[in-house]
């Protein structure tokens, strides 16, 4: 089995383990959860899918199952399924146990300055593919929940994100070649900044903000149609 693979496994396998248990009650919203997941997941793989046939970044074999769709290893696919199906768990504990609902507070104006603040970086970047185009989209999607939607449920958000990036960059020191004598996924310098969290592109921790943001967002909206609430 491939190293990149068991990555899956223990990045799901505790959520998995804790979905049906009965206070944070996760599995009782997969109904919202998983459409949320496949709209986000078509995004990002028709995005990677582009970015690895133009050599932004790729994948070592050596450490895959060699099973590939559309040039990206199953592993890959994977990806987007796993790790938001971890990290939505993340927030749904943040929103379990802030009983009071006391630390979600209203952070429309921290989600505008940061999307208007990527975006700017984003222009300055023209010409870095990953750094471009990951910065605007997170830029974008950041004003639009700021200024249009004006979610509510902001605070939650960034208090997930800044504890699901524990994990995330865990999981991507291991990809980047933290562990390893060569890394599962490679990076080409020319097509972002240069700048490394121990072996992780600095750009991975605004990609890790616009996964999960995309499918909250997503979340949030068929819980409110499906009439899921928290316990």
């Amino acid at each position: 089995m491939s190293l990149y693979l068991w990555l899956h496994i223990a990045t799901v396998s505790f959520p998995l383990l804790r979905s049906f248990e009965p206070r944070i009650a996760y599995a009782s919203r997969w109904r919202a959860l998983f459409p949320g997941i496949l709209l986000t997941a078509a995004f990002f793989i028709v995005w990677d899918v582009i970015f690895t046939k133009d050599g932004v970044w790729g994948f070592n074999p050596d450490y895959l199952t060699g099973l590939f769709l559309f040039h990206l290893p199953i592993e890959e696919w994977l990806f987007f399924f796993t790790v938001p199906f971890a990290s939505v768990f993340i927030y749904d504990c943040v929103v379990y146990f802030d009983k009071g609902n006391k630390l979600n507070i209203k952070l429309n104006w921290l989600a505008t300055l940061l999307g208007a603040l990527l975006i700017i970086l984003a222009l300055v970047s023209y010409g870095k593919d990953y750094t471009f185009y990951n910065f605007l989209f997170a830029g974008l999607l950041l004003v639009i929940h700021g200024l249009w939607l004006k979610s509510a449920y902001l605070g939650h958000f960034f208090i997930a994100y800044l504890i699901h990036l524990i994990p995330f960059l865990l999981v991507n020191g291991v990809l980047t070649g933290g562990v390893t004598e060569e890394p599962i996924v490679w990076y080409n310098n020319a097509e972002n900044i240069g700048v490394r969290i121990w072996t992780i592109p600095a750009e991975d921790t605004v990609y890790a903000l616009l996964l999960l943001l995309m499918n909250i967002t997503y979340y949030e909206f068929f819980k409110s149609r499906f009439g899921h609430k928290h316990n």
